[in-house]
């Protein structure tokens, strides 16, 4: 094993990554809350200062990806309508089986340059979250309540909102709602057999009421749609309905059992370059924080004093307690109960 490959199993590496993301998130949330000011003179210009912003923080789990694991990207797709991602406003649809799927949509989207003004439809939840929660605020996230009464009328206007967004964007959804578990499955096709729908075997049923919306509020913003399965991409055509959206997990599902017997998806193959800036601008925040951190530990320790010693101690044991919970919170087993419920499903 070599030393870089010690180092990314080391405590102290990991607390001093997420020391770096926790401060820059806040440093990058405050000059967010600064545009506010903007926004009634210039509110565009407002728009690309917050994506630039937000690339800033979002990039830095994109670089340890890309960079720190080393994970490599391969799509299957058109090679015609390859030239066009990242020059055109798309609909993406991903399912979610794992807990680092969102980090397979924006990994795409830096390599094809709109990691900054991506989109996603997220739970309400997570816009009270600090850095990642406050950032997608100013970047006029669509935010959910999971209770489409209540929702229909905030969605759709924050829908609305970006039909005149000034740079090209991804927006990124789960079709299926919720993360894939064995028990959401069997429930799912409990549904599905109900209802008369083919019974789907890597799948969760499609949810389709926010992905309808979707579409029908960013038609006319020069949309394409592409649905994600890992690494598999679909492009279809809009309109889009209930029997299109069916018939792309259908294909996925096939796609699925072709991977599961040979290895790999059908289709021409892509790997789309890694590009530098995640990596510069993770650099960068490094640069900018771990020489204060050191010279204040070293302060602190050079103070002899016990009581200073102890808290420090005290404190890193917090921040690591700490961070191993909030990666526990994305694990599946700890995942939303959201598509536990026959009755919700049957909502849609």
């Amino acid at each position: 094993m070599g030393i870089l490959q010690v180092l990314k199993t080391q405590l102290l590496c990991h607390l001093i990554i997420c020391y770096v993301f926790l401060v820059s998130g806040f440093i990058i949330n405050l000059l967010q809350l600064c545009t506010l000011p903007l926004w009634y003179i210039n509110k565009q210009l407002a728009r690309r200062i917050n994506c630039r912003l937000g690339y800033s923080v979002s990039s830095q789990l994109v670089a340890l990806l890309e960079w720190w694991s080393g994970t490599e990207c391969t799509l299957y797709t058109d090679p015609e309508s390859y030239p066009f991602y990242g020059k055109e406003n798309a609909i993406v649809v991903l399912n979610h089986n794992f807990e680092i799927d969102f980090m397979t949509g924006w990994t795409f989207c830096e390599r094809f340059g709109v990691l900054g003004s991506s989109k996603v439809l997220a739970k309400k939840e997570l816009s009270f979250v600090p850095v990642i929660g406050w950032m997608w605020y100013f970047l006029e996230i669509v935010f959910c309540k999971r209770k489409w009464e209540e929702d229909r009328k905030t969605v759709v206007q924050s829908l609305h909102n970006l039909r005149d967004y000034p740079e090209y964007f991804w927006f990124l959804l789960h079709c299926e709602g919720t993360r894939f578990t064995e028990k959401k499955h069997k429930i799912s096709m409990e549904v599905a057999e109900k209802k008369g729908q083919p019974k789907l075997k890597y799948h969760l049923l499609p949810r389709t009421k926010g992905f309808c919306v979707t579409v029908q509020n960013l038609r006319g913003t020069g949309e394409s749609f592409l649905a994600f399965k890992g690494t598999v991409h679909l492009q279809l055509l809009v309109p889009i309905d209930l029997h299109i959206i069916l018939l792309c997990q259908l294909t996925q599902d096939e796609f699925q059992e072709h991977y599961r017997q040979t290895g790999r998806f059908p289709g021409p193959i892509t790997s789309p370059p890694r590009r530098p800036w995640a990596l510069l601008n993770w650099l960068f925040w490094v640069c900018l924080l771990v020489y204060p951190l050191c010279m204040l530990l070293l302060q602190m320790l050079l103070s002899e004093s016990t009581f200073t010693v102890v808290c420090t101690f005290v404190f890193c044991l917090a921040v690591s307690v700490g961070i191993r919970w909030m990666i526990g919170q994305t694990e599946i087993d700890k995942g939303s109960n959201y598509g536990n419920k026959e009755m919700q499903i049957n909502n849609n």
